[in-house]
């Protein structure tokens, strides 16, 4: 069978491209590993019948704000696609039984952080008020391929709107590290660790330098716009998109694992499956997976460019990660307060020193002693999660090694982790105890995903890195994946790479798999530049 487009990876990129270019009139087949779409955004039972929980992603509002939603949202609303929203978005909860919380009523935010310091309270007030006219040409630049056409005019145009000056602040803030970019704006450290936090979800603890750009975007928006997750969970949107691609008569196959790309004359023509089947692709293939699996196993006759092949199988991962899993009968108890229960997140990193200490021990293949925990709370937006009166709660471990050396607590054995994460889980839950008490008597079960598991689960989690590559300034901007290959063509004719490992980056906005389904359709002279 012949298709004008094949899609390896039906991860969210990859159908946001699928989607796009079969709207466009195009013949499209997807080919997923697995027997579930969605790549990392997946929802399953992992403890109980009628516990939905968020395997990887929970956070949705990248993708609800996205260009390809602005687009596609009534068509994927027709499928199902239906949020739940939080207005008490982001807090931190400190070892003094205090915290600070991020809310949509702007005037909740910064009573907070005037309780704090007078000085931040009107500084928060000022920053998130010039964000509403900043977010469009910050946002414009993250909607442009890296480099293009497309960037110059959305650069040109913050310019003519902002000035000069503004442009040069906003370079600085991309390139600053979060201690320095949350030095020059605020006193409190409490404020200061509650925004860092956010950098530990990608790879930035708070003295690297670029970290700053991620912790700003992700509280102020969240300040102005709230949060939202998936109703019912983070799946509803892929299986909107399923939906429509059903709709737009495109093929999805699952437990369909491409064994290889084919190519012929430097040309990608095909792809060969695990089980023997070709298919041919006359136009394009998207491949919606990491570059040193594409280079190091995909094309096993390499791209014609050996340099440029060992440059993307050298493509650096993150940190892994660990998810902990809990079905609960009532929601932890904070120590802090009671007004905590209604966050959709609180994160359990206290300050700057913890959050460097933690990455430090990680990257040196070390279990921290304190690991950073990202505690989501999702059925205190969404109900529909778990059985009347019971809670599921989302833990992500930030920052862990792939391979185990040793233990910076020196109480659990280096080792395999298959054998060992159980017994971190354990530190886990006495981390979360230590913030809220009595929270073990309320785990009904727990179900622990080590970054080994991520890695089985999704070859693109290398080592567990759920954010598909290190975003340090080395391999961001026109860096990602690697200089020169930013704008997702490889050296191999008609091959495209899409994904949390291209430019933008992580996150569910589908925004490399919507530019390169424009690119490709020729529609996106105004934002890529062509192809």
């Amino acid at each position: 069978m012949a298709y004008d487009a094949i899609v390896i990876g039906a991860g969210h990129n990859g159908l946001a491209s699928a989607i796009h270019l079969a709207a466009k009139g195009w013949k499209v087949g997807i080919f997923e590993r697995n027997a579930v779409a969605g790549g990392a955004v997946q929802t399953r039972e992992a403890t109980f019948p009628g516990f939905r929980h968020d395997l990887f992603a929970m956070n949705l509002s990248l993708f609800a704000g996205s260009p390809f939603v602005a687009a596609y949202g009534a068509a994927l609303g027709r499928h199902g696609l239906a949020f739940a929203p939080a207005s008490d978005t982001f807090a931190s909860a400190f070892p003094d039984e205090s915290w600070f919380g991020v809310s949509a009523d702007l005037d909740a935010t910064v009573l907070r952080a005037s309780g704090l310091s007078v000085e931040d309270g009107k500084r928060w007030r000022e920053m998130a008020t010039a964000f509403a006219s900043d977010a469009p040409h910050i946002f414009g630049v993250l909607g442009s391929v890296m480099p293009s056409f497309g960037l110059a005019k959305v650069l040109f145009k913050a310019w003519r709107a902002k000035g000069f000056g503004w442009l040069l602040d906003t370079l600085r803030l991309a390139v600053s590290s979060p201690r320095e970019f949350l030095d020059r704006n605020f006193q409190s450290d409490k404020i200061k660790a509650t925004i860092a936090a956010w950098g530990m979800h990608l790879d930035f603890p708070p003295d690297v330098a670029g970290g700053a750009l991620f912790p700003y975007l992700e509280s102020m928006a969240n300040q102005n716009f709230g949060m939202v997750i998936g109703k019912g969970g983070a799946d509803v949107m892929i299986k909107a998109m399923l939906g429509l691609l059903a709709e737009l008569g495109a093929d999805v196959q699952l437990s369909a694992e491409v064994a290889w790309i084919d190519v012929a004359n430097g040309r990608a023509t095909g792809v060969t499956l695990a089980d023997g089947r070709s298919f041919k692709a006359s136009r394009a293939i998207v491949a919606n997976v990491g570059p040193a699996l594409v280079f190091g196993k995909l094309l096993p006759q390499g791209s014609g460019q050996p340099e440029v092949d060992r440059r993307m199988r050298a493509f650096r991962p993150a940190p892994g990660t660990m998810m902990v899993h809990l079905a609960l009968d009532a929601l932890p108890d904070w120590k802090a307060g009671e007004a905590l229960k209604r966050f959709a997140y609180v994160h359990l990193a206290p300050d700057f020193a913890m959050m460097n200490r933690a990455y430090a021990e990680a990257v040196a293949g070390l279990l921290p002693a304190e690991p950073v925990l990202v505690v989501g709370q999702p059925t205190t937006i969404d109900p529909s999660r778990a059985p009347e009166g019971k809670h599921v709660l989302w833990v992500q471990v930030r920052v862990l090694p792939a391979e185990v050396k040793g233990d910076a607590a020196g109480t659990i054995a280096a080792g395999d982790w298959d054998g060992i994460k159980e017994l971190y889980a354990d530190r886990v839950i006495a981390l979360l105890e230590r913030y809220a008490p009595g929270v073990s008597s309320h785990i009904l079960a727990r179900a622990v995903f080590s970054p080994k598991d991520l890695e089985r689960e999704n070859p693109n989690l290398i080592g567990g890195d759920n954010v598909s590559g290190s975003h340090h300034l080395d391999q961001f901007f026109l860096f990602r994946p690697i200089p020169g290959w930013s704008r997702y063509r490889t050296p191999v004719k008609g091959l495209y790479l899409v994904g949390a490992s291209t430019w933008p980056g992580a996150g569910v906005g589908a925004g490399s798999g919507f530019l390169l389904g424009k690119m490709l359709a020729g529609d996106a002279a105004s934002s890529a530049g062509g192809s």
